[in-house]
């Protein structure tokens, strides 16, 4: 089986980039379950009902959300859709569900989303003890984890702490891709980012002028979306279809 992970969608072009190059990935790559982190899309914060209903004409079997997963009022509209889940750490009672069980080639698949509590600005439950909990309380064949946090140490400590207890974890919120892809000793695939669907020519997805202003004057400058052409990233998880385990992990960039 072959996943694929596609980094957090920044403002409403990433639509577009992603409606035009996700078919070809998913045939090329040879792709059987898709995940999409799309917490950023709404001019770079939170989800419209429009965006929703874009997302969900595509071959996408789970929205994951994050820190803004609040950034746009439609959201509560929707959140209880059966194919967006939103961080599972935010507070008891908030609207939503933390995981979901798919059904893929004859598999059930859960897909966790977990939010960072470093540096985040989130007021948010313990990630590692929120996890040991759904992980007593599912049955499923493959459990993948989208880990939403800033600090590469919380989700390299994440990714040693489910080694062997998830098949698939990988790191969003940084706009990033980093190089670390592998597959850690007891078979869980990891990477620590997997980058963003954005605009190429900026400052993680927002206005370059604007992000200057914010680190030269030390001023609260208003973020601005970038805007211009696209890239998309994201990383494929090739499991045993026996085991489960990760045998290969490997970037997408476009």
């Amino acid at each position: 089986m072959k996943v694929l992970a596609i980094g957090d969608l920044v403002g409403e072009g990433s639509l577009s980039k992603l409606r035009k190059e996700l078919e070809n990935i998913q045939i090329a790559e040879d792709i059987d379950f898709t995940i999409v982190n799309g917490e950023n899309v709404a001019q770079g914060m939170g989800m419209t009902t429009k965006i929703f209903n874009e997302l969900c004409k595509m071959n996408i079997d789970v929205i994951t959300m994050g820190n803004h997963t609040w950034g746009k009022k439609d959201i509560f509209t929707f959140i209880d859709s059966p194919n967006i889940i939103r961080p599972a750490n935010y507070s008891k009672g908030v609207p939503g569900k933390g995981y979901t069980l798919v059904e893929c080639d004859g598999k059930k698949i859960a897909v966790i989303n977990l939010i960072g509590r470093t540096d985040m600005g989130v007021l948010s439950d313990n990630p590692f003890t929120c996890i040991d909990e759904i992980l007593k309380n599912i049955q499923a064949d493959i459990i993948i984890v989208d880990f939403h946090a800033e600090a590469t140490a919380e989700k390299l400590a994440m990714a040693y702490y489910l080694d062997g207890r998830v098949n698939v974890l990988f790191g969003t919120h940084t706009h990033v891709q980093t190089a670390d892809e592998k597959v850690l000793e007891k078979g869980t695939g990891y990477v620590t980012d997997i980058g963003m669907t954005g605009p190429v020519k900026s400052v993680i997805g927002m206005d370059i002028e604007a992000s200057l202003k914010r680190f030269i004057t030390s001023l609260p400058e208003k973020y601005k979306l970038a805007e211009g052409d696209c890239m998309l990233n994201g990383v494929v998880f090739e499991l045993d279809d026996f085991t489960g385990r990760a045998k290969r992990v490997y970037r997408i960039n476009i």
